[in-house]
């Protein structure tokens, strides 16, 4: 009662100066104190939480004074499902207190991305398509082919897999790669009057390639069809053997029937051998 009665004695302007005081006085207790309470101004270094779990991540970082936030996912084939795979700032960064980490996490469930189409392709080209879908290079088979380096065949499991089809990322795809064409060259085989199933067969045992597939308008079960004409031909005009080396190709023409060989196409019988005169 006695401190009320005495400032309602006092003048107007010395209780106006006194209340102007106190509220200075106390901005100035509130701003000193505003940098101790948030550590305003305060840099510390960012630790490496790659590899850790989320909740262990976030109880380091917090201890130092950052907030935490789980900004993305992706999925890494080789690291356990559920750790940090990235963090921004990066480890070693000096940033300000109360400075938001973000962190990376890897992913439980691959996600599917579409097979491309790699057949045609060189072997470099195969591999960057592969890294930008997030595909790994898996094995990789040679076979002869005249086009050198390049993929023949894609494979999944063993399997062809065709372009499009959805599969998990991280996926290691098989290649089969062309060898160039062999050196040594071998015998045309006969393929006239076998089923072109059985031609490629032949062909593939040959380590020759079917070329170009001509079929006649009575052929409904391609599989099934006969061969009625090749290139190159077993043969040439005079008889002798065409030869061919690993890698090339033969091309086809399918019939519904099955041909009939010529028999005068065959090389002449060679001359019996004339027994030496007697002397």
């Amino acid at each position: 009662m006695k401190l009320f009665q005495n400032i309602t004695k006092r003048s107007f302007g010395f209780n106006l100066l006194f209340i102007l005081g106190a509220v200075v006085l106390v901005f100035i207790i509130f701003f000193s104190s505003l940098g101790f309470l948030t550590r305003h101004g305060e840099e510390v270094t960012v630790p490496d939480v790659r590899g850790k779990t989320i909740e262990d991540a976030s109880t380091a970082l917090k201890k130092l004074g950052f907030e935490v936030e789980v900004r993305d996912s992706i999925y890494i084939d080789t690291m356990p499902a559920l750790l940090i795979y990235e963090q921004t700032p990066e480890r070693g960064d000096v940033v300000k207190v109360n400075r938001t980490i973000y962190l990376t996490v890897n992913k439980v469930v691959p996600p599917m991305v579409p097979m491309p189409d790699l057949e045609g392709l060189t072997y470099r080209s195969a591999e960057m398509t592969l890294r930008a879908r997030r595909l790994n290079i898996g094995d990789t088979i040679y076979k002869p082919d005249f086009a050198t380096n390049t993929v023949l065949e894609q494979l999944l499991n063993g399997k062809p897999i065709k372009p499009g089809k959805e599969i998990p990322e991280g996926s290691n795809i098989t290649l089969v790669l062309s060898s160039g064409t062999g050196s040594m060259e071998n015998p045309v085989p006969d393929l006239i009057g076998a089923t072109y199933f059985e031609a490629r067969e032949i062909l593939a045992a040959s380590n020759l390639n079917v070329g170009t597939v001509l079929i006649d308008g009575g052929v409904t079960d391609t599989l099934g069809a006969f061969i009625f004409k090749q290139t190159p031909a077993r043969r040439n005009a005079l008889g002798e053997l065409n030869l061919i080396r690993a890698g090339e190709s033969v091309d086809l023409w399918l019939t519904a029937t099955r041909p009939v060989k010529d028999s005068t196409a065959l090389p002449p019988p060679a001359a019996p051998v004339q027994p030496a005169p007697a002397e």
